[in-house]
């Protein structure tokens, strides 16, 4: 990602001040807010949290796209405010996912009068992905469970409770990203599905967010960019 991000970046003619990884980590602390419009932030869950709240410390507006360590989020969120800065989350930059989530909360209200049918949810990632389920699944599980009142959690198992939402992991080489959601009874079945073909979309979603969180101030996500 960082990579894909950095060449669509000199593409649209952006310079890149730094690039940070676990060898230069420490660079991150010489970085100063007037020298850096924007950090575009994709690393690992347990270097998300640290790397975030540095650069906005700094007063860095920061768009980040690391899944895994959200159970701190809402200590980044209240630092963003009182730092004045801006925080852009999402478990998913791709413009397709995210008209993707919109219609899984559209299609779910629409199932929520039909309790004879189980819901069902299926994430495919490659090899190298660390987290399990991934942001984006447990942004399609969100959407489910706020829009029907079957279920009140998920869970990654193929089950779990009557009320838990069972999320199915599978890692399996080269695979940018699959989401299928699946509807089934006992009569039929309905399906909705979103397959990655490459890693180009969620990078230029990134980048086009960074362009757009530029000089603003606040928490913001793809709904707001995208205006959904």
């Amino acid at each position: 990602m960082g990579h894909k991000i950095e060449e669509l970046a000199l593409g649209r003619n952006h310079e890149i001040i730094a690039t940070i990884d676990q060898d230069n980590q420490k660079e991150l602390n010489q970085l100063q807010g007037e020298s850096v419009d924007v950090a575009i932030e994709f690393s690992q869950p347990d270097a998300a949290f640290d790397n975030i709240m540095t650069c906005l410390e700094k007063n860095i507006p920061v768009v980040s796209g690391t899944t895994g360590w959200l159970d701190r989020k809402a200590e980044v969120e209240a630092f963003c405010n009182k730092q004045e800065t801006a925080f852009f989350y999402a478990s998913n930059f791709s413009i397709g996912v995210n008209l993707f989530f919109k219609l899984n909360e559209f299609l779910a209200r629409l199932m929520q009068p039909y309790q004879e049918y189980s819901t069902d949810l299926e994430e495919i990632h490659h090899t190298q992905k660390k987290d399990a389920p991934s942001g984006t699944a447990i942004t399609l599980a969100e959407g489910i469970i706020e829009n029907q009142d079957k279920y009140d959690s998920w869970i990654n198992n193929t089950s779990g409770t009557q009320n838990q939402l069972p999320i199915v992991s599978k890692r399996i080489d080269k695979v940018p990203g699959t989401h299928i959601v699946k509807y089934s009874s006992y009569i039929d079945e309905i399906e909705i599905k979103h397959t990655a073909h490459s890693r180009e979309g969620f990078a230029l979603g990134a980048v086009l967010a960074a362009e757009w969180i530029k000089d603003k101030k606040g928490i913001f996500s793809m709904k707001d960019f995208l205006q959904l």
